[in-house]
């Protein structure tokens, strides 16, 4: 019987490899009407005038909705509660003035202004796909174009179009953690200083299957149930529907499908379209669905990163790093959806290094850009990139070994826990031992004669390292029941987080089957559907197995002791003379055992047993557990590059993760060759990309967004290392996002170090072909310049 630390395969596996599995697309409903969208063409425009009435006299035309009638319907702006600026944060962002965030009122269809392209403004329900789109094409508008603002730093200039009236720079969030003034005492007595600007450039999810949603209304009980592919946790969602609604969340049912086509966070909000189909299928009296074409994905999901870093770094002259100071400055977007990447990042800009002051000015601007939301890791690839750069740089820029200065400037086994220069405390690890790992798995000593045979090619190599550390949180609570069946000798588990692709039902079936020592063949896990599922947070910010592992641990215990309580009766002894061992409950000192099974039988069907001890035998848990978890590891990259053309090609890839306790393994590898490629894929190829003049998007299509793909990697070295969270009762670390934070960073650190005899000293992400042959011209054109040549 396989538990703990076994590599048991994903059970989920076979249905999705015969295609049988179930995605929200593939739900079929008798007599289904569908919905199609008008979606703003400007950026940023005043509706001036709005006539539908071709579009709702268009024959099979159903309904046509516009702001007008979801106002008129009592429904409010959605309240998007990932936006907290506590959430999940040792150290919350609040404006620095003392005033509050500005708030930014999200309407399902706006009625007077849309403030990105993509936008919609109004929804046709017809009985066909193919009718609603030729009805939309009815809708006649006439526009106040009123200019556009695509990029954070712009956004906040003096001469830039306000996106919101009452928010008179465009800045809705500024705020200061650290020390400021400690800190520039720090670096004016520093010895070396090192400057890094950089942009953190917009991606987007590029879901395997677009996002889709279906919904139904029951005039009989005015309750409304929505089938919605998504991350967040349907009671989440639920809630947040009835609250835009204004209705009781009773009168809400969510459910999701059991096999989502891709998250990595950008799933894990409300979306406008959500409201709408309940709006309308309410209206017609159908159920209503609505598929999302790619280009529309491309234009309206909510998207990651964006965000640009002016940062600095303190050095004395032995490398000791003195202070860290930084401008973030996020793009949110035209709403303020979310803070949590701007906060999760600055309170970890000095990752794992010991630095003994800090500050930073953490921005967050509106754009007429869809908004961004916590994308896989959020915040963290961004600080992980800035702080790793920005050593590599100190290293050339100062004469210090790149390897070394790290080396020096890591936080101690012995000076954990260690509470870093923003008030975040990390729990422990061996972040040395990781470091080293890493490097000998890639043979970093090595390197140099796999760079010189490169250069008898006429290729540069060049080699990436980086650590870093995550702070993970999430909703701080879960719920979890255990129901045994003791005739057909199976468990059924109800648990409040989100399976994404992560493999719950096999790891969770793992977990609960270890602790009550059974097969993790007996064990069924049951989520995504709130008639079941009472309370719970989803899947997001590596929360899933953290908490539901307590819940599960404190269900089980209650099952247990339920068992011992039986067996007591059962054999006359006393409950201290019951044991449980290995998945079987004996009585000491005697050789009658009993399986969970055998007393849940019992349990069901012997009317001789205490009332107390009759029925089911069911537990329930749910717990808040608050506080934050503390992921790290190691990453090198390997990469050649064609000075002719720029053309990059990664060599060698290596990670290692350490994620306190790996409950499956193979399922921690599968994660990370997915987040390495996530972020190896941004920092070489992903641009969410507008027109700086028009906010057009200029990637709206999959032959205008660069998607990495396999043939763009070699195999993947990873490793898992195993030092047990001490803010954990079991040990675990979030495992499913190492492999992205450290790769912004690893990957351009290696295409420098392959161009840095070229005398460049930064690329700009993505690393295209073409920035980096731009990159050796403009490098080769400076030299030329000051009369020198590049070896």
């Amino acid at each position: 019987m396989k538990g703990i630390g076994d590599d048991v395969r994903r059970r989920e596996d076979d249905r999705l490899v015969r295609g049988a599995g179930s995605f929200a697309d593939d739900l079929t409903f008798e007599r289904t009407a569908y919905a199609v969208f008008a979606r703003s063409p400007h950026a940023h425009a005043r509706i001036v005038k709005l006539d539908v009435s071709a579009a709702r006299v268009f024959p099979g035309v159903l309904a046509v909705l516009t702001g007008e009638d979801v106002i008129a319907a009592g429904v409010g702006p959605m309240p998007h509660s990932i936006g907290s600026s506590k959430a999940g944060a040792d150290v919350p962002l609040a404006n620095a003035d003392g005033s509050e965030r500005a708030q930014t009122p999200h309407h399902v269809l706006p009625r007077d202004r849309l403030r990105f392209v993509g936008e919609a403004y109004a929804a046709v329900i017809a009985e066909s796909v193919d009718i609603a789109k030729d009805a939309v094409d009815l809708i006649e508008v006439e526009w106040d174009d009123l200019g556009a603002v695509t990029r954070a730093t712009q956004a906040t200039g003096p001469d830039a179009p306000l996106l919101w009236d009452h928010v008179c720079d465009n800045i809705a969030l500024e705020a200061v953690i650290g020390d400021p003034e400690a800190t520039d005492i720090a670096f004016a007595g520093a010895v070396h200083r090192v400057a890094f600007t950089s942009h953190v450039q917009r991606v987007t999810g590029v879901h395997m299957e677009p996002r889709s949603a279906a919904a139904r209304h029951d005039p009989a009980t005015g309750r409304f149930t929505l089938h919605a592919s998504m991350g967040i946790g349907v009671v989440m969602m639920r809630d947040q529907i009835a609250a835009t609604l204004g209705i009781d969340p009773a009168l809400v049912r969510v459910i999701a499908p059991p096999d989502v086509g891709g998250n990595f966070g950008t799933r894990n909000a409300l979306y406008p379209e959500f409201v709408v189909l309940a709006l309308a299928a309410r209206q017609v009296g159908r159920p209503v669905k609505h598929v999302a074409e790619r280009t529309e994905a491309f234009l309206s999901d909510y998207q990651g990163r964006d965000l640009e870093i002016e940062a600095e770094l303190a050095l004395d002259e032995e490398g000791n790093f003195l202070a860290f100071r930084s401008t973030n400055t996020a793009n949110v977007g035209a709403y303020a959806v979310s803070y949590v990447p701007l906060n999760k990042g600055a309170q970890l800009m000095t990752s794992l290094y010991r630095v003994p002051v800090a500050s930073v000015m953490a921005r967050a601007a509106l754009t007429n850009t869809p908004p961004t939301i916590p994308y896989r890791s959020a915040g963290r690839p961004e600080a992980m990139y800035a702080i790793e750069r920005m050593i590599d740089l100190a290293a050339r820029e100062c004469g210090f070994d790149r390897i070394e200065l790290r080396r020096r400037n890591m936080i101690a086994p012995e000076q954990q826990p260690y509470r870093n220069p923003f008030g975040v405390t990390y729990d422990n690890g061996a972040y040395e031992t990781v470091m080293q790992r890493a490097l000998d798995l890639a043979d970093w000593d090595g390197f140099e004669e796999r760079r010189a045979e490169a250069r008898s090619r006429g290729r540069c190599r060049g080699i990436g390292f980086g650590n870093y550390i995550e702070g993970t949180s999430g909703v701080p609570r879960e719920r979890a029941e255990i129901l045994i069946d003791g005739t057909a000798e199976t468990i059924d588990v109800i648990v409040g987080t989100q399976n994404t692709g992560q493999g719950h039902e096999t790891a969770f079936s793992q977990l609960v089957g270890a602790m009550l020592g059974v097969s993790h063949e007996a064990v069924r896990i049951r989520t995504g559907d709130t008639d079941f599922v009472t309370a719970g947070g989803g899947s997001h910010s590596g929360r899933s197995l953290r908490f539901a592992s307590i819940v599960f641990q404190q269900a089980s215990d209650a099952i247990i002791l339920r068992g011992r309580a039986v067996l007591a009766d059962l054999s006359g002894r006393p409950l201290e003379e019951i044991d449980f061992t290995d998945g079987l409950f004996r009585v000491t000192g005697t050789n009658r055992v009993a399986t969970l099974f055998e007393l849940a039988r019992h349990g069901e069907d012997d009317s001789l047993l205490p009332e107390a001890l009759r029925g089911p035998f069911r537990a329930v848990a749910d717990l808040i557990t608050p506080g934050l978890a503390f992921p790290y590891g190691a990453a090198v990259c390997e990469i050649e590059i064609d000075p002719e053309t720029g053309e990059w090609d990664i060599q060698r890839y290596t990670s290692v993760d350490d994620v306190g306790r790996a409950l499956n393994p193979m399922i921690v590898h599968g994660q990370t060759h997915g987040g390495i490629v996530q972020g190896a894929g941004q920092a070489l190829l992903e641009w969410s990309r507008f027109d700086d003049d028009s906010g057009q998007a200029l990637s709206a299509s999959m032959m205008d967004y660069a998607l990495a793909r396999a043939s763009d990697f070699p195999s993947f070295v990873t490793d898992v290392s195993e030092v047990p969270s001490i803010n954990h009762p079991m040990g675990f670390r979030p495992g499913g996002e190492g492999g992205t934070t450290p790769a912004l960073g690893v990957t351009i650190n290696a295409v420098v170090d392959a161009l840095a005899h070229l005398d460049v000293r930064h690329v700009e992400m993505p690393a295209t072909p073409m920035r980096i042959w731009q990159a050796i011209q403009d490098a080769q054109g400076s030299l030329k310049d000051n009369g020198g040549t590049g070896q």
